[in-house]
């Protein structure tokens, strides 16, 4: 299957990132069909994608009629039937196995026989996640970066039984989105994450033992590895609880104790100190600048 033949794009679940996803494929010319159990969630991402696009528009980076175009290639649905008029439909809920599990099997009613179904896991086994579905050789994992729109990576993960045609039309199809893929194998947290997600235990490892203070650390990342974003400030971005979930993805599928999530980060999430979408986690976010919480 080359990307000619996939026209239609289904998204599940349109949270942060589902939406931005919804967007990079309308924006690229895809009809997209987004679909939530949520009607007040749908009608949120519908009203955030518009802003979002508009913002595009008076930047200079697209006209009125590519949003309305973009706009028009969108339909906000709570019904799976629809999903019957995908040829690719991916897979954006919470980063957790069993309600990903779940909505695949929902899903199994109504995939036409040659659509793709692709996850947005940014850590769990795609090949585990394929064995749950009735097409393991046309599942694979498209891991998005947030936020989708402005990330210019997409990781490309096979499973076991992912065939070479699926492999190469999804590779077609993440640079037909104007954006650049890298191929990861199927070990827990995949590459980014892998990666960014230990260096940002750590750094609340050092909060924890009380080495440096919030604005310390994030102000030593950011001038003293030159990294745009501090690592606790990057940590309320993502959200701890998607923090949390990843470590405990890589101690779970290692067992190596450099791994194990800071004990803060745990207390943290418990609070429902999640980061900015909760308003609050290492920064208090109900000021109009955010400053640490402790």
């Amino acid at each position: 299957m080359s990307t000619t033949n996939i026209r239609t794009v289904g998204v599940i679940g349109v949270g942060q990132m589902g939406r931005g996803i919804c967007q990079v494929f309308t924006q690229s010319g895809y009809s997209v069909i987004a679909i939530d159990h949520s009607e007040t969630a749908l009608a949120y991402a519908c009203e955030l994608v518009e802003k979002a696009l508009l913002r595009d528009c008076e930047k200079g980076n697209c006209t009125h009629a590519d949003v309305s175009a973009a706009m028009a290639g969108l339909t906000w649905s709570q019904d799976l039937t629809d999903i019957a008029n995908c040829d690719l439909v991916i897979e954006s809920a919470t980063e957790n196995e069993e309600t990903k599990i779940k909505i695949f099997e929902a899903l199994r009613p109504y995939l036409r026989a040659h659509t793709i179904l692709a996850t947005n896991t940014s850590s769990l086994s795609v090949t585990r996640l394929a064995a749950c579905t009735d097409r393991p050789e046309r599942f694979i994992g498209l891991h998005f970066m947030n936020p989708v729109p402005k990330m210019n990576l997409v990781e490309i993960i096979r499973g076991l039984a992912t065939q070479d045609d699926i492999y190469n039309t999804l590779n077609d199809v993440v640079t037909s989105l104007g954006k650049t893929s890298t191929t990861s194998q199927d070990f827990p947290a995949f590459i980014v994450n892998r990666i960014l997600i230990p260096v940002i235990n750590e750094a609340i490892y050092v909060l924890f033992e009380g080495v440096g203070t919030v604005a310390s650390i994030d102000a030593s990342m950011k001038l003293g590895a030159n990294h745009p974003m501090g690592p606790l400030q990057l940590a309320d971005f993502i959200g701890l609880d998607t923090c949390l979930a990843i470590m405990n993805v890589l101690y779970d599928g290692f067992g190596d104790p450099k791994y194990r999530p800071c004990p803060l980060l745990v207390q943290y999430v418990g609070a429902g100190w999640l980061g900015r979408k909760k308003g609050r986690g290492f920064y208090d976010y109900s000021q109009t600048l955010p400053v640490p919480s402790k």
